[in-house]
């Protein structure tokens, strides 16, 4: 009896490995794009904002996706990110009227559009993916500095180019550009040192804003002085009216940075909209669309001015341009070592 029985149960056997299994659904977790402050490191955290972080140590192609998604740094990267794409815009309609290439007077105009592309495509891929680790996040914050600084000098360039009066000029013209390059080089390094430090408090953001005050008080006073000596401030002037509202945007942005207002009003509830830093990326974009319509204007309404001013020049701006850009990376890279090492050193 035994023996049929293992007999039938040796002809079953096989057809019961035959019969198809059910697939098992395979389970998959969801794409998590953002995590609450207590899962990065302090490195990562701002002020009164708890969650909208973005996880470290993924994919590159990762945080290029959270470019359409929603965290804490979109409304930053999309104000540059448009304000990037206006520029490229604005150029390809000048490109109609100016001769960038043949009018040699041209070339601060070009100089100028070139640092303001820089300058918000690196704060778009800083704010972007420096989430990736610590080290990448100084990394890219390193670079957006760079930009800044670049920017700073087009912008002193443009302004004492066309935007200057023949008295003011007269006054700095042996110092205004060497001056521009270093204090933009200065607030570079300045800015790159107090990131790398993290010291709160006056004597980091001592390093950081003096450097970039000083710059921009000397970038700007061919404009200022211009304004002051007007002589009638009803004058139909688009040029001047455009530099005004430049410095109002300015010294707007400038209130905004990093003084975390609104959110420290408003604790928790500002963790995707309404940051102070998100305010200032506008202002400054604000700013820098002002400035590029004045100078515009500028270009075409005063060669009568600026032309016999620079039929001779003390110094070669656009050596001084690459000496400005090739010492600030130089500046960021240097920075960017000390980082690996004091990570590494953390870590052993």
């Amino acid at each position: 009896m035994a023996t049929m029985v293992a007999q039938k149960l040796s002809h079953l056997l096989p057809s019961l490995r035959q019969v198809p299994q059910e697939p098992q659904p395979s389970v998959q977790p969801a794409s998590v794009f953002t995590v609450d402050r207590a899962e990065v490191p302090p490195l990562f955290w701002k002020p009164y904002i708890y969650v909208g972080y973005r996880p470290l140590h993924q994919t590159w192609s990762f945080y290029f996706r959270t470019l359409f998604r929603q965290h804490n740094e979109a409304v930053n990267v999309w104000t540059h990110l448009l304000a990037a794409l206006v520029l490229l815009l604005r150029l390809a309609v000048l490109a109609g009227t100016v001769d960038f290439w043949g009018d040699p007077h041209a070339l601060p105009l070009f100089i100028l559009i070139l640092t303001a592309f820089t300058y918000l495509s690196l704060s778009v891929l800083a704010h972007l993916l420096q989430a990736k680790s610590e080290f990448w996040h100084y990394c890219f914050f390193f670079l957006d500095y760079v930009g800044v600084a670049v920017y700073q000098f087009g912008s002193a360039l443009v302004h004492f180019y066309y935007a200057i009066e023949p008295a003011w000029h007269a006054q700095v013209q042996a110092v205004f550009l060497p001056m521009a390059a270093f204090l933009a080089w200065l607030s570079c390094a300045g800015s790159c040192y107090n990131k790398y430090t993290q010291k709160p408090g006056l004597l980091g953001r001592t390093c950081q804003e003096v450097p970039l005050a000083l710059a921009y008080a000397l970038d700007i006073s061919p404009v200022v002085h211009r304004i002051l000596v007007s002589p009638d401030p009803a004058t139909d002037d688009l040029a001047l009216l455009y530099h005004k509202c430049q410095v109002v945007f300015f010294l707007l942005a400038a209130a905004f940075f990093s003084a975390f207002e609104p959110e420290r009003w408003f604790p928790g509830s500002c963790h995707f909209f309404g940051q102070g830093h998100q305010v200032f990326h506008v202002f400054l974009v604000l700013c820098t669309l002002a400035q590029l319509e004045a100078v515009v204007l500028d270009y075409e309404a005063r060669r009568p001015i600026y032309e016999p001013l620079h039929t001779r020049w003390p110094h070669n701006f656009f050596g001084l341009f690459l000496l400005t850009m090739g010492s600030s990376v130089l500046t960021a890279f240097l920075l960017s070592q000390l980082v690996r090492r004091k990570l590494h050193q953390k870590t052993q």
